[in-house]
Parts: C-alpha cells; sequence; structure tokens
C-alpha cells in the first residue's frame, strides 16, 4: 500500500456535519474559531482536509466536548 493519507469521505463528511453543528449550537462563527485556536476552521467544515485526531481533540477541546460525546452524536 501506497504511503498516501487514507481519506474515508464517508467518516469525514460525518465529522465536518458534527464540528459545524456544535459551531453553531455555541454561537461562534468560523473567524471565532480561528481568532481563539489558530485553527482553519473553514478547510476543515468544506471538507478539504483530512482533519488529525490532534487537530479534531483541540477543537473539541475548545467547543467543551469529550470525544466520546462527539462521536456518539455524529451518524456514520
Amino acid at each position: 500500500m501506497a504511503k498516501s493519507q487514507l481519506k474515508d469521505q464517508a467518516l469525514l463528511s460525518a465529522m465536518v456535519e458534527g464540528l459545524k453543528q456544535v459551531r453553531k449550537e455555541q454561537t461562534l462563527t468560523q473567524e471565532d474559531v480561528y481568532n481563539d485556536t489558530g485553527i482553519h476552521i473553514s478547510r476543515i467544515e468544506t471538507g478539504r482536509v483530512n482533519v488529525s485526531l490532534s487537530t479534531l481533540k483541540a477543537l473539541l477541546d475548545y467547543y467543551k466536548i469529550t470525544l466520546s460525546t462527539f462521536f456518539t452524536r455524529i451518524q456514520y
């Protein structure tokens, strides 16, 4: 198998929708998230990047949501 990064589009789409929902529930803009974390959430929310587990954890910490809670919310 090549060393290229694997990309499960269905999982990525579910995570993107989950992250958008959480951000909107907290009435935060993409700009708010970027200014507070330095993470380009717009790139993630468009599905253009394969978000790393570390970046996902940093975002969820910012949103004050655990990984397990987040993954129980997404439909995959």
